[in-house]
């Protein structure tokens, strides 16, 4: 059998080697610029580098034994991530020459994928690069010079080639080869990142969805996190922590929700003002639709006619706008957890139209599956009181009693706690109540919660101080302090949120209607109500400030698409109900195919279906869809029983702290206002 030719892309199997005549003229250029240096003291770093460096990636730049990096003409200038590959400032005058700089060509710091073979050190195994886009920061005017830099990190499936060995072919791919198609993902939010999802889930969505065939990347939208301008507008995150204890507190304790509602409300015009402060005109481009224009320029910059993307929670809003601004671009697109735009279109909207689900995820979910499961794999299922004993069977309605007990006795006073961590502690009604929804999220953090709860209704309050204190607070006073600590983006969620729903109309009643909406909201659902309701109370003040976005998308959502999409909607999310992705489908026809997922959690990934998983896979590989509109898919398994087979099974160990840890480090980029 012949061998597959070489891709285009492949370099060399051996590196042209330095003459003689390179090397004494990188010493050479060496010496003259510690020469330089000595004599003048006013000569930078910078300048001094330039001398060293011919260009950013020729000549004397540092080489690897994979070669040299930024790639010529490659468009994302990736480089192998380390803990210094963090775009460069807005105004260095010469970005590219600092970013060539950052590489490390010590291969054993660089960040690889998961070791799944036993040859040679690196062989077989994928690589994370770290890179960067510059795109214009207002898409509606040309004249306007100011960009923003998209920070995008992306796990290239088949590694990298050494430039001392001929590459072998593995699936298809040789090593520091393109795949065919690239997932580009998107966690949600508004504010999510998704280089952040790249690091924590690149992994299991290529394996889960392409077999491992194709690369995955991730880009933290404008204005998020690692990408600049990056959007915080408090100087440190122990500020937005201070503030947030007074504006934080929940309609049921609030001894006068009008007077709590005029200190919410004072605080959210003071943080837009700060935020205007400090960037000017910047809120008016961070609409939903330039975030999708930003999207058509990375998939050009990936070079693939088409989109292939796996976008969740308010990433589907992004995809949902990409898909009718850009029709012809659309591909393999998967929209997992899905919301429905043209709500977010409608005064508060964002908040109000999620609560379908909350109190069904709630009762059926969280407490119907512990009662199912048992007193072995869920504490809450134990029995309580003198009279009672292990054999007595907790009944799903007794334990929905008990909860309300524990929930009253909070409003009426908060229970107090310690740590070793943060000392005296007190665990209230708001605190907790952000926390059960946060945990809606994901049904992994149940048993977790479960136990907390069952501690909590003993009186003994360590476990909930413990693991609260994880979610409670953004500064952290056990780390490090940084020289230049840089504070979370969290206020560029606010900004989307509002410039989506700008030119709402308030009624005319003013604060007495947002008061009655609260009220509503909280009274619907008491563990999302009053959280979503501040997500949108803010942005009353937003036209003060940014009259008008650049740009919205106003349009219908039936555009004809170049192929259909595919939309996941699960029966008791607790942020996108099922209802969304239902109306979507109907509007957008044969231009989508929806999967009705029975499961909980916050989109598909959390409550695994082999029926869900298998028709995404195919979708991504083959472009196959099912035939009918809908198609109902059903969890593998149930919560609290994950790790085992049946429910008479003991249960694995674990630590609670641990796992509601790592629930919150994942929440944290999936939507990070659950996370104060």
């Amino acid at each position: 059998m012949a061998k597959s030719p070489m891709p285009a892309n492949i370099p060399p199997p051996h590196g042209k080697q330095r003459g003689w005549h390179m090397k004494i003229a990188c010493v050479a250029l060496a010496l003259i610029a510690i020469t330089l240096y000595r004599d003048s003291l006013n000569l930078s770093y910078e300048h001094l580098r330039s001398y060293y460096h011919k260009s950013p990636t020729g000549g004397c730049a540092k080489a690897s034994p994979y070669g040299r990096f930024p790639a010529p003409q490659d468009p994302f200038h990736f480089l192998p991530c380390t803990n210094a590959t963090l775009p460069p400032s807005l105004d260095d005058p010469e970005p590219e020459r600092t970013w060539a700089g950052l590489f490390d060509p010590n291969p054993e710091n660089w960040s690889w994928a998961r070791n799944t073979s036993k040859g040679e050190k690196y062989a077989g195994r994928g690589i994370y690069l770290c890179g960067y886009l510059d795109v214009p920061l207002n898409y509606a005017n040309q004249s306007d010079s100011r960009i923003a830099r998209l920070a995008v990190t992306k796990l290239r499936v088949s590694g990298l080639s050494r430039v001392d060995s001929s590459p072998q072919a593995q699936h298809g791919l040789y090593p520091g080869s393109k795949s065919k198609r690239t997932i580009v993902i998107e966690p949600g939010g508004p504010g999510g990142s998704g280089t952040s999802y790249v690091w924590r889930a690149a992994e299991e969505i290529t394996n889960r969805l392409s077999d491992g065939e194709f690369d995955v990347l991730g880009w933290d939208p404008r204005g998020v996190n690692a990408s600049l301008p990056a959007i915080a507008c408090y100087p440190y995150n122990a500020d937005r922590d201070r503030w947030s204890l007074l504006t934080g507190q929940y309609f049921e304790v609030s001894g006068s929700p009008e007077a709590q509602l005029e200190v919410v409300d004072a605080m959210a015009d003071a943080v837009f003002r700060a935020c205007w402060e400090q960037y000017g005109d910047l809120g008016r481009f961070v609409s939903t639709a330039f975030v999708a224009r930003d999207l058509e320029e990375i998939r050009k910059a990936i070079g693939e006619d088409e989109l292939t993307g796996y976008l969740v929670s308010y990433g589907t809003g992004i995809g949902q706008t990409y898909a009718n601004m850009y029709p012809d671009s659309v591909g393999r697109v998967i929209l997992d957890g899905t919301e429905y735009v043209r709500d977010h279109r409608l005064i508060a909207g964002f908040g109000w139209t999620a609560l379908d689900n909350v109190t069904n995820a709630w009762h059926d979910g969280f407490l119907g599956e512990c009662i199912n499961a048992g007193p072995r794999h869920c504490s809450l299922a134990r029995p309580r009181g003198e009279d009672l004993t292990s054999k007595d069977l907790v009944t799903l309605q007794d334990l929905s009693d008990r909860m309300d007990v524990l929930m009253t006795s909070l409003i009426r006073r908060p229970m107090p706690g310690y740590s070793k961590l943060s000392g005296p502690s007190l665990i209230t009604y708001s605190s907790l109540v952000n926390s059960i929804y946060g945990a809606l999220y994901n049904p992994s953090s149940w048993p977790a919660l479960a136990q907390m709860l069952y501690e909590l209704e003993g009186g003994n309050a360590t476990l909930a101080t413990m693991m609260l204190e994880k979610a409670d607070w953004e500064y952290d006073p056990t780390l490090p302090s940084l020289p230049t600590p840089k504070p979370s983006s969290d206020e560029l969620g606010t900004l989307v949120i509002c410039a989506d729903s700008y030119d709402a109309i308030e009624p005319p009643e003013g604060m007495v209607w947002w008061e009655s909406l609260w009220a509503n909201m909280s009274s619907r659902s008491w563990i999302a109500g009053n959280s979503r309701f501040f997500s949108v109370f803010p942005c009353r003040h937003f036209v003060d400030y940014w009259p008008e976005p650049a740009e919205v998308y106003r349009g219908d959502l039936n555009h004809t698409l170049k192929n259909p999409v595919l939309l996941i909607a699960e029966t008791y999310d607790p942020a996108t109900p099922l209802r969304n992705g239902r109306r979507l489908a109907a509007e957008m026809g044969s231009n989508a195919r929806l999967i009705a997922h029975h499961g909980y959690g916050h989109s598909s990934g959390r409550d695994k279906s082999t029926c869900t998983d298998t028709i995404a896979k195919r979708y991504i590989l083959t472009g196959e869809l099912p035939k009918e509109q809908e198609t109902a898919c059903y969890a593998d398994k149930k919560p609290y029983l994950y790790d085992v087979e049946t429910a008479d099974v003991d249960p694995v160990a674990f630590d609670p702290v641990l796992v509601w840890r790592e629930h919150i480090q994942e929440l944290a980029y999936s939507n990070p206002r659950l996370v104060r």
